[in-house]
C-alpha cells in the first residue's frame, strides 16, 4: 500500500513536479518503497553533493534535467538530462550537481 508521500497508483505523473528545488539543499522524495527496492526522486541545487559512500545493492540514476558529476570507484562521469548510469553494489560513489538537476534513483534490493 502506498504511503501519502509515494506517487499515486494507476495514475500518470510528471516526475519533474514531484520534488522542487530548495536553495543550497538536496531534496529527496521516496516515490516507491518495497521489499525489493526503492525509487527516489532527488532535486539537487547547483553545487550540492552527496559525499562518497557505498551501498550493498545496485542503483540506477536517471537524470531528468540538468547535469551532474557522478563519481564511481574514483572515475568521474558527467551525466546530463536523458542519461542514466549504473552505480554497482559495493563500489564507492558520490554525486555532485554541476548545475541544478533532478534524478530518479532506482535501487534494487537483491544480490
Amino acid at each position: 500500500m502506498a504511503t501519502p508521500s509515494e506517487m499515486p497508483a494507476a495514475a500518470p505523473v510528471v516526475p519533474l513536479g514531484l520534488a522542487g528545488y530548495q536553495e543550497g539543499a538536496v531534496v529527496s522524495r521516496i516515490l516507491l518503497k518495497r521489499a525489493g527496492g526503492t525509487i527516489t526522486l532527488f532535486a539537487f541545487d547547483e553545487g550540492q553533493s552527496l559525499s562518497e559512500h557505498t551501498a550493498p545493492f545496485d542503483a540506477v540514476g536517471y537524470v531528468l534535467e540538468g547535469e551532474a558529476e557522478i563519481t564511481i570507484a574514483g572515475t568521474p562521469l558527467r551525466v546530463s538530462a536523458g542519461e542514466m548510469v549504473l552505480m554497482p553494489a559495493n563500489q564507492p560513489h558520490a554525486v555532485h550537481a554541476r548545475a541544478r538537476f533532478k534524478m530518479v534513483l532506482t535501487m534494487i534490493r537483491s544480490v
